[in-house]
C-alpha cells in the first residue's frame, strides 16, 4: 500500500515537471509567433493551453485524493501542498503565454511590437522561457540550490520590464497609444510568467528545507 503510495507521489512530480515543460514551450512559441506576426503558431499556443489546464485539474486531484487517503507528516505533507500551488502556478504560465498569442492573433497581419521594443521582448522571452525551464529541471531534481538561484534569472527579466516602461515614457514615443497598450499589457504577461516560475522554485526550496525564501508579493 505504501508502495503505491510513493509510487503515485513521484508520479505527481512527474508530471507536474511535463506541465512546467509545456508550459515553457508554450511561451516560446508564442514570442516566436509575436516575433515573426505568425498567426498559426499563435492558434497552436491558444489551442495547446487546454492540455496544460487538464493536466493542472488532475495533478490537483491526486494531491487531493492522496491528503485525504494517506494522511500524510512532515515533508510528504510539504510536498503534496506544495503539489497543489504548483500547479496552479502553471496552470497560469500555460495562460499567460495564451495571452501573448492572442494579442500576436489580434494585430495580425502586422506585427504587434514597434521596432524600438523588439529586442526586449526577445531577451524577456528567452529569460522567462529559461526560467520555466528551470524550473522544470529543479522539479525533477528537488535541488533547494539550484531553486534559490532562480530568482537572479528573474531579475534580468525585471530590468527589461523597466526599461520598456522608459521606452514608453519617452516623448519620442511614436507609434501609438494602441500600440503603447500592447507593449504594456505583453511585458506584464513576461513578467508575471517568470514570477511564477521563480514561485515554484520557492516551493521546491520549502519542500526540500521546510523554510520559505523570501521574494516579491505575486499579485
Amino acid at each position: 500500500m505504501r508502495t503505491a503510495y510513493h509510487e503515485q507521489l513521484s508520479g505527481l512530480g512527474v508530471r507536474l515537471a511535463e506541465m512546467c515543460g509545456l508550459a515553457a514551450n508554450a511561451l516560446d512559441d508564442a514570442t516566436r509567433a509575436l516575433l515573426e506576426a505568425d498567426l498559426s503558431l499563435a492558434e497552436q499556443v491558444i489551442a495547446s493551453h487546454e492540455q496544460i489546464a487538464v493536466m493542472s485539474r488532475q495533478a490537483e486531484e491526486t494531491a487531493l485524493r492522496l491528503l485525504a487517503l494517506q494522511q500524510p507528516v512532515a515533508g510528504d505533507l510539504r510536498r503534496l501542498v506544495c503539489a497543489i500551488h504548483i500547479g496552479a502556478d502553471i496552470e497560469r504560465m500555460g495562460a499567460l503565454a495564451v495571452h501573448v498569442a492572442r494579442i500576436s492573433r489580434l494585430r495580425h497581419p502586422d506585427c504587434a511590437l514597434p521596432d524600438d521594443v523588439r529586442a526586449s521582448f526577445t531577451e524577456m522571452g528567452a529569460g522567462a522561457v529559461q526560467l520555466a525551464r528551470t524550473a522544470r529541471e529543479v522539479l525533477l531534481s528537488s535541488d533547494p540550490e539550484k531553486a534559490s538561484r532562480m530568482h537572479k534569472l528573474d531579475d534580468a527579466v525585471d530590468a527589461e520590464h523597466r526599461h520598456l516602461f522608459t521606452l514608453l515614457m519617452d516623448h519620442n514615443w511614436q507609434d501609438g497609444v494602441c500600440s503603447a497598450v500592447d507593449v504594456a499589457l505583453l511585458g506584464r504577461y513576461y513578467e508575471r510568467f517568470a514570477d511564477h516560475a521563480v514561485e515554484i522554485g520557492r516551493r521546491v526550496v520549502f519542500e526540500a528545507t521546510g523554510g520559505m525564501p523570501s521574494t516579491k508579493q505575486l499579485a
